[in-house]
């Protein structure tokens, strides 16, 4: 059954090629008997179409592709849902694909892509390196990007992201409210978009309550656990902080073991929030407070603006910023400090 082809239904059911074809488009120009028929038949002998080649000869493929630097981070889970809420609105396929923060890697997608196998592309930036000209080849072959969450600078497009600059400084400016005088900030690779403006925020709000930057309390460590709880373990002990801001929910997660293991007890001794997806911080509280982000909301965003770029494409030199609202702070499950 799988040699079957569509002019075999065609031959089976005494109708022309293009009557079949229009059935599976779910054309409107087609008798709604004739359509049940054809379906029902397909189903019978278990033809199934080759959508995808057929889009192929129309030079549409009803596919996006999403790129994420990583699967393991609650954030670009919620971030796709958001986007699967809007492609298959649309009728469209997603393909994911993971760069592992490694340039190279994206650059090797990014040209594996950019024949045509997707009609555009949503991604999160690697934060790698300083050349990214091989996002030029999308611009060449008319394929749309949209960032969301990370972007280059170097790169003129659509982006999505939340006010992390804002959302950065409340969170530091609510634990110097709270008495904290030495507040240490966390971050893995500051060179990337959100990495620099959440500690842009942080650098504010110090220099507005004129406590002055110590680069002793800025620490710029990695994603795996064994290596960032060390690092953690070392500033605990060396800088003693008394108030942290992870730029990530997986470096407080490990504060938040580094310090049980030290016999430090939070809050009490050390205060600590974070930019956070997580489902549990009420389980946490009152040990961690969060900047909640707006994954969801942020891909749905970012799929609605690349949709339109589809219908009237936005030409690469054009730059939008698409700021949400990432400001929710929350020392526990039900207060929100403002």
């Amino acid at each position: 059954m799988s040699q079957l082809t569509i002019i075999d239904l065609a031959a089976k059911l005494g109708l022309s090629k293009s009557t079949v074809s229009r059935a599976f488009r779910n054309s409107n120009d087609i008798n709604p008997e004739t359509k049940a028929r054809i379906l029902a038949m397909a189903e019978e002998i278990g033809f199934s179409p080759n959508l995808h080649a057929s889009n192929l000869r129309v030079s549409k493929s009803q596919t996006i592709a999403i790129i994420i630097p990583e699967f393991g981070n609650k954030f670009f889970s919620q971030a796709i849902k958001g986007i699967e809420l809007v492609t298959r609105s649309k009728g469209y396929h997603t393909l994911i694909y993971v760069t592992d923060h490694q340039v190279q890697n994206e650059a090797s997608i990014i040209r594996s892509l950019s024949n045509g196998r997707v009609d555009g592309i949503l991604m999160s930036a690697s934060g790698e390196g300083n050349d990214h000209s091989h996002l030029n080849l999308l611009k060449d072959n008319n394929i749309p990007i949209v960032f969301f969450d990370r972007n280059y600078d170097d790169i003129n497009t659509v982006y999505v992201t939340g006010n992390d600059e804002e959302a950065s400084f409340l969170a530091t400016e609510h634990l110097i409210k709270n008495g904290c005088k030495r507040i240490a900030y966390l971050v893995i690779n500051p060179n990337i978009s959100i990495g620099k403006v959440r500690m842009d925020g942080y650098k504010r709000a110090l220099k507005k309550h004129k406590i002055p930057v110590d680069d002793q309390l800025v620490l710029d460590t990695v994603n795996q656990a064994e290596l960032n709880t060390e690092d953690i373990r070392e500033l605990l002990r060396d800088a003693k902080p008394d108030g942290i801001l992870a730029s990530v929910e997986r470096l407080a997660i490990s504060t938040l073991r580094v310090a049980k293991e030290e016999g430090i007890a939070v809050p009490e001794d050390l205060k600590l929030i974070c930019f956070s997806c997580l489902d549990i911080t009420d389980l946490l509280n009152p040990s961690l407070s969060v900047v909640k982000q707006p994954a969801f909301e942020m891909g749905k965003v970012a799929a609605t603006y690349l949709f339109e770029s589809l219908a009237k494409p936005v030409k690469l030199e054009e730059q939008q910023t698409i700021i949400l609202d990432s400001s929710l702070i929350y020392q526990d499950s039900s207060k929100k400090i403002s």
